[in-house]
């Protein structure tokens, strides 16, 4: 059967991944696997560490777009792939890889996800999570220093000089194109049980 793609989309901090884990946790990590668009940034390991930390990295040029609809097609086509692992500390792409087998269900994750004509023509559901300003930048903040080994300065910089220009530019408008739009992303319990039924509707075949 080919698999149904969902793709999520929302700003930075919005609650895309808690959504996607709770569909996980639903159906199980046999049946739903998640494809985080931020595996895909480009490897930067050609420019020294100072011209990295230059690179906007909300910009849709700093995904390598080819990789991440080619691994798509592959897994509709019901074949595997080797998801790029990425370390944002050195802002390079780690040798290694993971190997993600064909699933029932893919969900695609990422502020940028609805950006793109060609990932969303394959979209069998698109979904925009829409969160206030404020709530994002927080996450984002304790996300980026927990998980990403940012300094404070670093993050508020980069936020004022790139993510909510970015955000304005290229995420926001992309919820036009959603079929579902879902304020205050995990927390929606409502809009989680709804997004159920509709993938269930989906995998039967209807």
């Amino acid at each position: 059967m080919t698999p149904v793609l969902i793709g999520i989309a929302g700003g930075t901090g919005s609650g895309k991944t808690t959504i996607a884990k709770a569909l996980v946790k639903e159906y199980g990590q046999g049946e739903v696997v998640i494809l985080e668009q931020d595996a895909y940034y480009r490897d930067l390991s050609d420019l020294v560490p100072e011209q990295r930390k230059q690179v906007n990295f909300d910009h849709p040029d700093s995904i390598d777009i080819d990789l991440f609809i080619q691994h798509l097609y592959t897994l509709l086509k019901g074949k595997s792939i080797q998801k790029p692992v990425y370390d944002f500390s050195t802002h390079t792409r780690s040798p290694q890889t993971w190997e993600i087998h064909p699933h029932s269900v893919v969900i695609v994750e990422g502020i940028l996800v609805l950006h793109w004509p060609a990932i969303r023509e394959l979209l069998d559901i698109k979904i925009y999570v829409e969160t206030p300003a404020d709530i994002r930048f927080i996450r984002r903040l304790k996300r980026d220093i927990d998980d990403r080994g940012r300094t404070t300065h670093s993050v508020i910089t980069q936020y004022l000089d790139t993510v909510r220009h970015m955000h304005e530019q290229f995420v926001e408008p992309s919820k036009f194109y959603a079929d579902i739009i879902i304020p205050e992303g995990g927390q929606n319990t409502v809009a989680i049980n709804l997004l159920r039924t509709k993938i269930d509707y989906t995998l039967s075949g209807n």
